[in-house]
C-alpha cells in the first residue's frame, strides 16, 4: 500500500523567535575531517559491489512535501546496524543504542565503522548508508512529525557530489550542505537531495551524543525538535554557496 503524504505540510508548528530556516549546524570541526576523507575511495569500491549486487533495500519517503512525490524514490540503504529479529521498527527508536547490532555489512565496510566510533556519541543506534547511481532525487521530505523527540545523529559524506539541502517550504529557499558532516532539523524544516551524476552516497549516525559535545548545544525553551536549528541559527553557519 502506498503510504500518505504528510497532510500537515504547510504548517510548522512554534519554535524560537532567533530561529532561521533552512539551515544546518555544520560539525567539521568536530570530527577528524581528513580520515573522513580519507575512506572515499574504499566506501565508493564497497558501494560499487553493492550495486551489482542489487540486494539492498529501497529508501521510503513517507513525510514527503508534495503528495505527487514518489514514496520510494529509488535510492537504496546499506545498514551497518540493524534491530534484532522479533523487535518491531520503529522510527523512532533511531537513537536507542540498545535496540541496534552490527550488521556483516558493518564488518565489510570496518573501516568506515572503525571511523564512526570516534564520532562524538556516548553510544550509537541506526547507522546506514544512503546512495544512488540513477541520478534519482530524494524528494523534500521530513523524518518524522513529533516535535517534543529531537533524534542525535551526525549526517557525513566524504565527497561533495550529493547536492543534499534544507529547505524553508513557506518560501521555498533551498540551503545545500556545504559542510562533509552536519546536523539539522528533520522535523520543522524539510530536507531533500537533488539527483546526481554518477554515484552519490552520505551515511547517518543515530545515538546518544557524549555529554563533552552536549555542552555545546543551546536548548531551545520550546519546541525540542528545533534543537539543532537554534544551534545552526545562533551559530550563524549557512553555508555560502547555495544553487
Amino acid at each position: 500500500m502506498k503510504a500518505a503524504a504528510d497532510d500537515t505540510r504547510m504548517i510548522r508548528a512554534e519554535v524560537d523567535p532567533r530561529i532561521t530556516y533552512p539551515c544546518y549546524k555544520p560539525l567539521d570541526e568536530f570530527i577528524d575531517v581528513d580520515r573522513l576523507l580519507s575512506l572515499d575511495g574504499y566506501i565508493t569500491e564497497r558501494i560499487e559491489r553493492h550495486i551489482a549486487a542489487r540486494q539492498d533495500d529501497y529508501f521510503l519517503n513517507q513525510h514527503r512535501l508534495d503528495a505527487r512525490a514518489p514514496y520510494v524514490p529509488g535510492v537504496r540503504e546499506i545498514w551497518l546496524t540493524r534491530t534484532p529479529p522479533g523487535t518491531p521498527y520503529n522510527y523512532l527508536d533511531l537513537d536507542k543504542p540498545e535496540l541496534w547490532r552490527l550488521t556483516d555489512a558493518a564488518e565489510e565496510f570496518s573501516e568506515l565503522t572503525d571511523f564512526l566510533a570516534t564520532l562524538p556519541f556516548k553510544a550509537t543506534g541506526r547507522m546506514l548508508i544512503i546512495y544512488d547511481d540513477s541520478g534519482a532525487e530524494v524528494p523534500a521530505h521530513r523524518d518524522h512529525l513529533r516535535t517534543d523527540v529531537c533524534h542525535h545523529f551526525i549526517w557525513l559524506r566524504t565527497n561533495r557530489r550529493k547536492p543534499f539541502y534544507t529547505l524553508n517550504h513557506e518560501t521555498g529557499e533551498k540551503l545545500y550542505v556545504d559542510s562533509y558532516s552536519a546536523w539539522f532539523d528533520t522535523v520543522n524544516q524539510f530536507h531533500g537531495s537533488d539527483a546526481g551524476e554518477g554515484l552519490t552516497f552520505s551515511i547517518r549516525v543515530d545515538g546518544a551524543f557524549a555529554d563533552d559535545f552536549l555542552r555545546h548545544i543551546p536548548t531551545p525553551a520550546l519546541n525540542p525538535a528545533s534543537k539543532p536549528a537554534l544551534w545552526a541559527s545562533l551559530s550563524n553557519t549557512r553555508a555560502a554557496s547555495q544553487r
